[in-house]
């Protein structure tokens, strides 16, 4: 997503210009738009004029209206969001109040104005244009004095960094320069993987290399990490795999992403950690119930108590159209984070958010036991059954 303006007050009034450039962002766009809403987009209209003899023609005119959203659809398959709603600008073509149906489409620009823009929708924007929030797979291609560090998104790839070093030729009695020269190449490329890979983002590290580069790196690095006691390589070790490339070069990225064995590692990375927290939700709520909620009022106490590690809540209900209950959600979310918890969001396009949707699309994982929860959920069900 291109961000073209952001103007926002330190109340939260204001309004961002966007222009989707993928399918990704036109799903963004979906979440950031909410009714009633003003939305500013190029829209064609159809114009009816009548002569002074009687006669009338019919004509198409591009122009830019602003209507205040009082519906969305989104066409997964076209990928086309439609807006429905209300003429709000002066236009010489449209009358005020109109009705009309604005298409935001990709590579088009659009503009959002929010009466309030809350933290939810500021983060989805920020996620949006910076593609490095969306890179959830790397990739280091090198060969002896060349290095690429890669971030790749389901759409692009990002080269972060470059390294290029000489490096002397092993020659006798010139053995421990060479060494020497790739010792700091491989140094190197450790402190561009700590300066350039966020691995709370990134699931997997693809160490691609022709011949044994990539083997005597990855002991290099396991060494220097187990002697520095850098404890981000040690925990993410399982992340990295290795694989054979033709060159160091940017462009060997293509049949490394082929092979059978980095598809199947990556494939659905975006969702993989969502998929893991939910699966451990689960195995919580039959082996230890009193640390596994589900359900908006449970998982508030819970929050109000500062017992939640971590909350799963899915977009959709940010999609709300009652705006009071949009803002407690926001509310939620924002309170875990200041305990220190961890939030998870669920995209309802995915299985996972699919499945939590199932539970009401709110769960949490306690950091300790609430039994008192499990007593008030039973009353609930009770009353439900009641009702």
């Amino acid at each position: 997503m291109k961000l073209v303006s952001r103007i926002v007050d330190k109340d939260g009034e204001g309004s961002v210009s966007l222009v989707p450039e993928n399918t990704e962002d036109m799903w963004h766009a979906y979440n950031l738009i909410s009714e009633g809403d003003l939305v500013s987009c190029s829209t064609i209209r159809k114009v009816q004029t009548e002569s002074s003899t009687g006669s009338s023609n019919n004509f198409r005119v591009r122009t830019t209206l602003t209507i205040s959203v009082e519906g969305i659809d989104f066409d997964t398959q076209a990928c086309v969001l439609r807006l429905k709603g209300r003429n709000v600008e002066e236009n010489k073509y449209v009358k005020m109040g109109a009705y009309h149906t604005l298409d935001v489409e990709q590579n088009r620009k659009f503009k959002i104005t929010k009466a309030k823009w809350d933290s939810i929708s500021l983060e989805r924007v920020d996620t949006a244009c910076d593609p490095t929030q969306n890179a959830d797979v790397a990739a280091v291609v090198m060969q002896e004095g060349i290095a690429h560090i890669c971030l790749i998104t389901s759409n692009m790839t990002i080269v972060r960094a470059k390294i290029d070093q000489v490096i002397p030729r092993k020659r006798k009695g010139n053995v421990s320069q060479h060494e020497k020269g790739l010792a700091r190449f491989y140094e190197n490329i450790m402190q561009g993987i700590l300066r350039h890979i966020n691995f709370d983002i990134v699931k997997c590290i693809i160490l691609a290399s022709p011949g044994f580069v990539k083997d005597q790196y990855m002991d290099y690095m396991l060494e220097k990490a187990i002697k520095s006691d850098n404890k981000l390589i040690l925990e993410n070790k399982g992340k990295f795999l290795l694989v054979h490339s033709s060159s160091g070069f940017k462009h060997s990225l293509k049949e490394v992403l082929a092979e059978p064995a980095v598809v199947s590692r990556i494939s659905d990375t975006k969702a993989s950690g969502e998929v893991k927290v939910l699966e451990t939700f689960y195995t919580i709520l039959q082996t230890d119930p009193s640390r596994a909620f589900y359900g908006k009022k449970h998982v508030t106490k819970a929050a109000e108590g500062q017992a939640v590690e971590t909350l799963l809540i899915s977009d959709k209900l940010f999609r709300c159209q009652d705006v009071a209950l949009r803002k407690e959600y926001v509310e939620l979310v924002e309170s875990v984070r200041d305990s220190s918890g961890d939030v998870k969001i669920f995209s309802s396009l995915h299985v996972s958010g699919e499945q939590l949707e199932l539970i009401t699309g709110i769960a949490a994982i306690l950091r300790f036991p609430m039994p008192e929860l499990e007593d008030e959920s039973d009353g609930e069900n009770d009353s439900e059954d009641d009702e």
